[in-house]
């Protein structure tokens, strides 16, 4: 059973019962059930021969676990991948009903000459997702080119009356077709010289979105994970893409060059969306691995290592710079609000702390400030005499900033301790700001979902002040609301 009292557990963010996690695999919505598989190594704290763990949830908020799903074979390690509702039994694998099929890639080294390969397999469900039966014509897509050709995401495409596969691919993407999810013909391939190359690709995923909530104007997303590279401080990360989609080859709208990250913070990885949980207003439910390839492996827990992110709901927004993602936290999360704390109207003014006395090490935060002639404003978060993780709005840069240099443990990895930010546009001279505090993450969301940084932190459990402050002038407070978060622990499923 999974020990909420464990040091650094998170208590409303998902963690494996014990061992180690890392990708989320295989998201997908089925009667009733959110169904969350992962990478996961049984047997060890670090990563290690790949399986795909299994937890499902009636609510996106408390879990069951369920197990091990699917495990090593003679095919290979079970390495990322996706999961489908096939509701027209387009595979024959359900007797005209509807079931449940994962597409994910085994990986193994060749008999003769011991170098790596990697080959997509499938295997399927009848009974929701509790057993898995390996496809007897595995594997069914192979490159005898690539060594690194991985994690495919599969979706239905409507227009196309087939299936679309899209294919890590070296330092690109690959897509694929097909009618039956067991024979495969390629499409075309994107990015060779597209986006940030700062490590390989990993983990993509393609989906299509309205723009400004106008269903009929829509755009597709092409999203792509990068894996750590020495050379470059911020590890491993996602970036995305904005364009055009016609069932064989995606265009994007952007030049070569241009870049855009998910999301800003170091601890926001191999995310991809959920098939079959389609939102009201069309967006779409993400999650990602809440870490970084770094320091993935030493991170200062005991029994188990790895968390996801919240789960979100990613939309497309126009701005001057172009068509871009947002993200918002899932509503469902709203479950687990205690009674509420507000402020309002009030000035924050230099050393003079308005939220003296107040604490907590797992709440959410709203607010809304005026930065008036503040040099810098924000929050310091989990704070005690020795330690504090900064979340700020530097004006002069204009940019929006997370500083966990004295956020707790960090000697475990060089690259730990840091500040990072990005440009952050204010509107109206107001910083809007959503931080959601855990045992050991901050995710922050600004404006509406326009900058995201999630960053894992590590301190000391009795660190739990908080501190609005500004710098160099005053500013004022136009509202806050502090919302404790109950621990799902309290139950599953609701």
């Amino acid at each position: 059973m999974l020990d909420y009292r464990e040091k650094y557990r998170p208590q409303f963010h998902f963690s494996p019962p014990s061992k180690w996690m890392n990708d989320p695999n295989g998201m997908v919505y089925f009667e009733g059930e959110y169904h969350l598989f992962y990478q996961h190594h049984p047997d060890g704290t670090t990563w290690g021969p790949m399986h795909w763990g299994h937890a499902v949830s009636k609510d996106l908020v408390h879990w069951e676990h369920c197990g091990i799903a699917l495990k090593p074979d003679e095919h290979g390690d079970i390495f990322s991948g996706s999961a489908v509702v096939d509701w027209h039994d387009t595979t024959v694998f359900f007797s005209g009903k509807p079931g449940l099929v994962a597409i994910f890639t085994h990986s193994d080294h060749e008999p003769e000459t011991n170098k790596l390969r990697q080959r997509q397999s499938l295997a399927y469900s009848a009974d929701k997702g509790r057993t898995w039966t390996m496809y007897e014509g595995n594997p069914v897509l192979c490159s005898e080119l690539l060594t690194d050709f991985r994690d495919p995401k599969v979706f239905w495409h409507e227009a196309g009356h087939r299936w679309v596969m899209v294919l890590a691919a070296g330092d690109r993407v690959q897509f694929y077709t097909s009618a039956d999810l067991k024979d495969w013909s390629y499409a075309s391939e994107f990015g060779a010289a597209e986006g940030s190359h700062a490590g390989v690709w990993e983990c993509p995923d393609l989906f299509e979105l309205p723009v400004d909530g106008d269903d009929g104007r829509t755009k597709w997303v092409l999203i792509v994970s990068i894996g750590d590279d020495p050379a470059y401080k911020e590890g491993s990360r996602t970036q995305y893409f904005v364009g055009e989609f016609d069932g064989d080859a995606f265009v994007s709208d952007a030049s070569p060059d241009t870049v855009l990250w998910l999301d800003h913070g170091r601890d926001n990885y191999a995310g991809v969306t959920w098939s079959d949980a389609e939102r009201e207003d069309g967006g779409k439910l993400f999650t990602g691995w809440m870490s970084n390839w770094k320091y993935a492996n030493v991170t200062p827990t005991v029994s188990w290592r790895g968390a996801m992110t919240l789960p979100r709901v990613l939309r497309l927004k126009s701005s001057p710079s172009g068509i871009r993602l947002t993200q918002e936290p899932a509503t469902e999360l709203g479950r687990l609000r205690g009674q509420a704390q507000s402020w309002t109207e009030a000035a924050v003014r230099p050393g003079v702390n308005l939220l003296a006395g107040v604490g907590g090490d797992r709440y959410e935060l709203e607010c809304e400030i005026e930065l008036g002639e503040a040099r810098e404003v924000g929050f310091k978060l989990r704070k005690s005499e020795r330690e504090e993780t900064v979340v700020g709005y530097d004006a002069a840069e204009g940019q929006l900033f997370v500083d966990r240099r004295n956020a707790g443990e960090h000697a475990f990895h060089e690259a730990f301790a840091c500040k990072h930010g990005a440009s952050c546009e204010l509107n109206g001279g107001r910083l809007k700001l959503r931080l959601f505090v855990d045992h050991s993450s901050i995710e922050v969301f600004a404006g509406d979902g326009d900058i995201v940084l999630t960053n894992q932190i590590f301190p000391d459990p009795a660190s739990t002040g908080i501190e609005l402050y500004a710098v160099g002038g005053e500013a004022k407070l136009v509202s806050l609301t502090l919302h404790p978060l109950d621990s799902i622990n309290s139950a599953v499923g609701v």
